[in-house]
């Protein structure tokens, strides 16, 4: 089975324990989507979860994914990672990691799509996975006939992540601020890599 993503910023757990476990095809052929992990993560703070969202040149509805441009109007890249270092400098292996992150919020992509995923890359290379993925030649809406493919591109989406039945449960670990927001799931991998280490997720 191979799992259709879209692509994503900092991918949620489940996205990247699908990454480390079956062969993925990227959405490369879709429209652009507000409002996704396409460009925004979720990280844990000592005020609760916060959204870390790169903002984009001005799309229209129908902007194919691959034209979708980094917009650098403001200083995102320096907010983000002063973001990320606030919330997990503190934490077991942010010292390990940190060096193999901060490049991506000092060099200037043009594409969010190619940004997405030279980052995705990295992070999963430390894990032991060498991540190269098929990418779509075509849109194709419906997949429910292709006994192939699992089609998660809208399944995995922030705006379903703190449902009851969301269909990716993954294991719980020990994260910093746990003590005052309890076990938060389905954060950005960082979270997981800062708390836990490049261990693989049991």
């Amino acid at each position: 089975m191979t799992a259709l993503l879209s692509t994503a910023y900092l991918p949620p757990i489940e996205y990247m324990l699908k990454c480390l476990q079956e062969p993925v095809t990227l959405e490369a052929c879709e429209h652009y989507i507000k409002q996704s992990y396409r460009n925004r993560a979720l990280i844990a703070t000592a005020n609760g979860i916060q959204v870390l969202s790169i903002p984009v040149v001005h799309v229209s509805s129908k902007m194919p994914i691959l034209d979708v441009r980094i917009d650098y109007a403001t200083p995102w890249q320096r907010l983000h990672w002063k973001s990320i270092d606030t919330a997990y400098s503190s934490s077991p292996y942010f010292l390990y990691f940190q060096d193999y992150i901060r490049p991506f919020y000092e060099k200037k992509f043009d594409f969010l799509f190619d940004f997405n995923l030279e980052l995705t890359q990295v992070i999963l290379k430390l894990f032991g996975k060498d991540f190269q993925p098929q990418r779509t030649s075509e849109f194709i809406a419906d997949y429910s006939h292709q006994d192939d493919f699992e089609d998660l591109r809208n399944t995995i989406h922030p705006k379903r992540c703190r449902e009851t039945e969301y269909p990716f449960p993954h294991p719980s670990y020990t994260q910093i601020f746990e003590d005052r927001l309890g076990f938060v799931p389905n954060l950005s991998i960082v979270d997981y890599l800062f708390n836990e280490g490049n261990q693989l997720m049991c």
